[in-house]
């Protein structure tokens, strides 16, 4: 057995989170070996590094009567928080990982973790690359804009590009797949430098701060003239009712996540949805889970892209899981730059 530290959820939250709904406890204890009559077929795992998302939040909330807006089974209060994470594996009694294989899945906010369900872990076939990647461009979020933008958006060339949430883990990742498509990229984000990095380093074409705008739908309209033939939704809102307005006819716009409404008791309006018969505005959500049997096909893209120099990842590192429930709250405050990841272990 060892001793470790874990992260749980206090209570169930209302409205906007606060770190104090998350506590860091070091009395837990776990086996280093799996148990040898408990499960069929289980493996347990050191945690080297875990994924903040904005879906996180869902699951933070009790969802008895509407279980079809959690994503994945809600937290449990006194229990690890869950989320993607990157693990070695210590001892395994699942035939396709080995003790010292490396994989991601999802796993809890602690230091070891017991896995009963081994056969939704990918083994990470790239440790030459920064392991972290695995949380990332690489995980669920570079997996999420593949799917988002190649197939729910379906792109061709010349196309005019709106990416909101744009120096995200995911946005910065759809503004680089689009201008390798040929596309016209805008990005907007929530401050200068987000939207400096936006340009200067992942390239859009232009970018815009929000936060500095009046009427987003004016903004929208300066810098697209001709109007938006894709958007890639990450927020929702104000900012799609804009969207909207702008939509080229027969735009299509891919809803990955609408963060400015996850801390809401009551969601705003979206007033142009009348636009989209006119329009024939194709708007269509998606769900990565649906599409794990095409990872391969995506990580082979995606690792050539990463080794000939054609995309870059910037990545928000934060050390120590005692510091996971802030790094969890900035992502929610707009703190984090790039891809929001906590560091538990490097080996």
């Amino acid at each position: 057995m060892a001793t470790m530290m874990k992260v749980v959820l206090k209570n169930y939250v209302k409205g906007k989170p606060k770190e104090t709904d998350m506590e860091a406890l070091t009395t837990a204890t776990i086996p280093m070996k799996v148990p040898e009559t408990s499960y069929e077929a289980a493996m347990v795992v050191k945690n080297l590094y875990l994924s903040c998302d904005p879906y996180m939040r869902f699951l933070m909330t009790k969802h008895d009567e509407a279980p079809e807006f959690s994503y994945l089974s809600d937290f449990v209060p006194g229990e690890a928080i869950r989320s993607y994470g990157v693990c070695k594996v210590i001892d395994s009694t699942y035939p396709n990982f080995k003790a010292g294989d490396y994989v991601w899945g999802i796993t809890g906010w602690e230091e070891y973790s017991l896995i009963t369900n081994p056969e939704i872990f990918i083994k990470i076939n790239h440790p030459e690359l920064p392991l972290s990647y695995y949380t990332g461009i690489l995980g669920m979020a570079g997996f999420t804009a593949y799917l988002g933008f190649h197939e729910v958006a379906s792109p061709k060339k010349g196309e005019y590009v709106y990416v909101s949430a744009a120096a995200g883990a995911v946005g910065q990742l759809v503004g680089q797949f689009a201008k390798l498509m040929g596309c016209y990229v805008v990005g907007s984000a929530g401050s200068d430098e987000k939207v400096e990095m936006l340009k200067s380093k992942f390239g859009f074409d232009d970018a815009f701060n929000y936060k500095k705008e009046t009427n987003l739908s004016l903004a929208l309209k300066r810098l697209f003239p001709q109007g938006i033939d894709i958007y890639f939704e990450n927020v929702g809102g104000a900012m799609l009712d804009a969207v909207l307005a702008n939509m080229r006819v027969r735009g299509r716009i891919a809803v990955c996540g609408m963060i400015s409404q996850y801390n809401l008791d009551n969601p705003e309006p979206v007033y142009n949805m009348m636009i989209v018969t006119p329009k024939r505005i194709r708007v269509e959500g998606f769900f990565v889970f649906d599409h794990f049997p095409r990872y391969e096909t995506f990580e082979k893209m995606a690792v050539s892209y990463i080794k000939e120099n054609k995309i870059t990842y910037v990545e928000d590192i934060v050390e120590g899981l005692e510091n996971a429930p802030g790094a969890l709250i900035g992502l929610y405050e707009g703190r984090n730059v790039g891809k929001q990841v906590v560091v538990v272990s490097r080996e």
